[in-house]
C-alpha cells in the first residue's frame, strides 16, 4: 500500500460515519448512566463501525439511522456492537437491536431480582407447567436429538426468595413474532441464525412486564460482566451471577443467579 493511499484511507475514515459519531460524542454520553464509561463506550461505538464493512457504508449512507440507534443503546446503558446491543445494517439503515442479554442486564440493574431463568423448550423435552405450579419442570436432555423448538419460558426469583409470573410461549406465538420481525426469512435474519437466541429475546421480553428494570445500577451493586458465547448448552451469565446452567449472536439455554461476578457479548 503506497503513502498516498493509506493517506486517502484515513481520510475517507476521518469524513466517515466515526467522525460523526466523535462529532456527536456530547450528545451520545450525555444520556449515558452513570456505570457507563464514556471513554470506553465511544470506543466501542467506532470500534463496531470499523470491524464491519457493511455497517460502515449503510452508515454512511444514512448517518441519522446510526445516530438514533447510538442514542436509544448510550439511553439504555448498553456497549454497542455487543451482545447486549447489536447494530444492524438492514437495507439502507442502520438499525439498532437489543440483545436478550441487554434485557436481563436491565432486570438485574434494579435490584430487586436475585436470579432469571430463561429455556428454551424443545419437542424432546419433558416439560411440565400449569398456572398452579410455582416454577416449570423442564429436564432436556443435551445429548441427544431434542428435535425443534415448540416453546420457551422465563421467570424471575425475587430477593426474599418469591418467583416473578412465569411466562410461557409455544410455537405459535414464537411464529407471530418471527412473522413481523423485517427480513426474518432472509439467510442473513437472526432469526435463521441464531433462533434459540430469537426465541430467548421473544421471551424475556415477555417477561419485562413483570419483573423491575431499570437503566442504572441500583443499591450499589458490581457491573454486570460480559457473557460467554458457545454452541451448545454451556453456562451463561447476566448481571453479577455465576453461571450454572445452559442468543442473538451464539444461542445458549441459560440460567442466571445473582452471586459472584462471571466471566463473559
Amino acid at each position: 500500500m503506497t503513502e498516498h493511499t493509506v493517506s486517502a484511507a484515513v481520510a475517507v475514515r476521518d469524513d466517515g460515519p466515526e467522525a460523526l459519531v466523535r462529532q456527536h460524542r456530547e450528545d451520545l454520553t450525555l444520556v449515558l448512566p452513570t456505570h457507563v464509561k464514556g471513554e470506553t463506550w465511544m470506543r466501542l461505538a467506532t470500534g463496531a463501525l470499523r470491524r464491519d464493512e457493511n455497517l460502515r457504508r449503510t452508515a454512511a449512507r444514512n448517518p441519522g439511522s446510526l445516530m438514533n440507534a447510538l442514542l436509544e443503546c448510550a439511553r439504555l446503558g448498553h456497549e454497542p456492537g455487543t451482545e447486549a446491543y447489536y447494530l444492524v445494517p438492514f437495507g439502507n439503515e442502520v438499525q439498532g437491536i437489543e440483545g436478550y442479554r441487554g434485557i436481563i442486564e436491565r432486570i438485574y440493574r434494579a435490584g430487586e431480582v436475585k436470579a432469571v431463568k430463561a429455556e428454551v423448550v424443545y419437542e424432546n423435552d419433558r416439560f411440565r407447567y400449569h398456572p398452579g405450579m410455582d416454577r416449570p419442570e423442564h429436564e432436556p436432555d443435551y445429548f441427544s436429538d431434542r428435535g425443534r423448538i415448540v416453546g420457551a419460558y422465563a421467570y424471575g426469583v425475587f430477593q426474599d426468595g418469591s418467583t416473578s409470573k412465569v411466562v410461557v410461549i409455544n410455537r405459535a406465538y414464537i411464529d407471530k413474532i418471527k412473522k413481523e420481525s423485517k427480513g426474518s426469512d432472509r439467510a442473513s435474519s437472526p432469526w435463521v441464525k441464531w433462533e434459540e437466541g430469537m426465541v430467548l429475546k421473544t421471551v424475556a421480553r415477555r417477561l419485562e412486564p413483570w419483573v423491575p428494570t431499570a437503566v442504572e445500577w441500583r443499591n450499589e451493586q458490581p457491573q454486570a460482566p460480559a457473557l460467554p458465547t458457545g454452541d451448545g448448552p454451556a453456562a451463561l451469565t447476566a448481571g453479577v451471577p455465576t453461571a450454572v446452567d445452559a442468543d442473538d449472536e451464539g444461542p445458549i439455554e441459560g440460567e442466571f443467579v445473582d452471586d459472584e461476578p462471571g466471566a463473559h457479548e
